[in-house]
């Protein structure tokens, strides 16, 4: 089936193409506009029914239901006010809606009556010229889904993770959007699963470039090691990759083997596939965090042997002076019979003692690695 044969190449990332003024939204939401909604459409037959306006959500409903189809209908951070109409409108359970507004939730999937509610989290990485103490990785956004059997309900939260590309590439192929609100789920769980794998491997040159500074040689050919806030850091925003990956993947895998009414089974097989690239980032995640905890610890023990080996070379001076030290001290005594003080040749010798004593420490010190 050819559908399913470009299945891949349709959400992946692509050229998005032209706009045309159709009656569609702007993929963010305009603070000036009072409507949270992004984009409202209908499909039928795998193409975007043509009106003469933009709709609202309850005249897409009225089109579905008078003339079959699906409404895919998008919406940037809406207000309880603004998702109450939507959500009687749509018989959504409360729990989901109260989910859907105040977002920051963990990946799940939820079924309430006819409804699949998923959740989502995207990932962004932030590109930056050198990693520090305070550099930001990552930004994350979440993405939710009600997926009904005739209508698509996105909820994005967050600047990152728009949509609109990913419609304009759905919408060149009707063979796949015939299948309806499934084939959508699917395409935007493919689409965030691979942004993880971009990020995933940007964040492996962050991980290979600290780890060279942790390791490389120093002074003396000694490791030069790093700051250690820097490792803390990117340790941090693995952190925050990895509550957006683990928590997905139960979902991914009840989507990909359990049967469900509201998932056409051409669409069911390649939730595996999503599943299966999940799994792989996950495993590199946890590797990533294994990775850091070792270097950071390497980190830290390169800064102990570095305070080890100055105090032995502080200690080993502060022996050598010791030898002078005592000498100059025992002839400052004033006593008046003292051995070899009224001696001619009692100062150069006493000098020569100290020093043969000195260079003889030094000698011994060197020879033992402390110096």
């Amino acid at each position: 089936m050819s559908m399913i044969r470009d299945l891949r190449a349709v959400v992946r990332p692509s050229r998005p193409a032209t706009r045309k003024d159709n009656g569609t939204y702007d993929a963010t939401r305009d603070p000036a506009t009072p409507s949270a909604v992004v984009d409202c459409a209908v499909y039928r037959d795998g193409a975007r029914v043509d009106t003469p306006g933009r709709l609202t959500p309850q005249e897409a409903m009225r089109l579905v239901r008078r003339d079959g189809g699906f409404a895919w209908i998008g919406l940037h951070e809406p207000t309880g006010t603004e998702f109450a109409a939507l959500a009687g409108e749509f018989g959504l359970h409360p729990l989901a809606v109260e989910d859907a507004v105040t977002a920051h939730q963990r990946p799940k999937l939820e079924r309430y009556d006819d409804t699949l509610f998923t959740v989502f989290k995207t990932i962004h990485y932030v590109e930056h010229d050198r990693l520090t103490a305070n550099s930001q990785v990552v930004e994350t956004g979440e993405v939710m889904c009600f997926t009904g059997r005739d209508f698509f309900i996105t909820v994005r939260h967050g600047g990152q993770g728009s949509l609109r590309a990913l419609r304009n590439r759905l919408q060149c192929d009707p063979e796949l959007l015939a299948k309806g609100p499934s084939a959508v789920l699917h395409a935007i769980a493919d689409h965030v699963v691979d942004g993880y794998i971009a990020v995933a491997d940007a964040m492996q040159d962050d991980i290979d470039e600290v780890e060279t500074e942790v390791f490389s040689p120093g002074r003396k050919g000694t490791p030069r090691g790093t700051d250690a806030g820097q490792i803390y850091q990117l340790k941090r925003e693995v952190l925050e990759f990895k509550r957006a990956v683990s928590p997905l993947l139960r979902p991914m895998q009840l989507l990909s083997e359990r049967p469900m009414r509201l998932i056409d089974p051409d669409i069911q097989k390649y939730f595996r596939d999503v599943a299966d690239h999940l799994a792989r980032v996950q495993e590199q995640v946890v590797g990533f965090d294994e990775l850091l905890n070792s270097i950071l610890q390497a980190n830290l023990a390169q800064a102990s042997v570095a305070q080890n080996e100055d105090m032995r070379k502080i200690t080993s001076w502060a022996a050598i002076i010791a030898v002078p030290t005592m000498v100059c001290g025992v002839y400052g005594m004033n006593f008046q019979h003292m051995p070899e003080l009224h001696w001619r040749y009692g100062y150069p010798v006493v000098m020569c003692v100290t020093v043969a004593l000195c260079l003889t420490i030094h000698r011994t010190l060197k020879r033992n690695g402390w110096l």
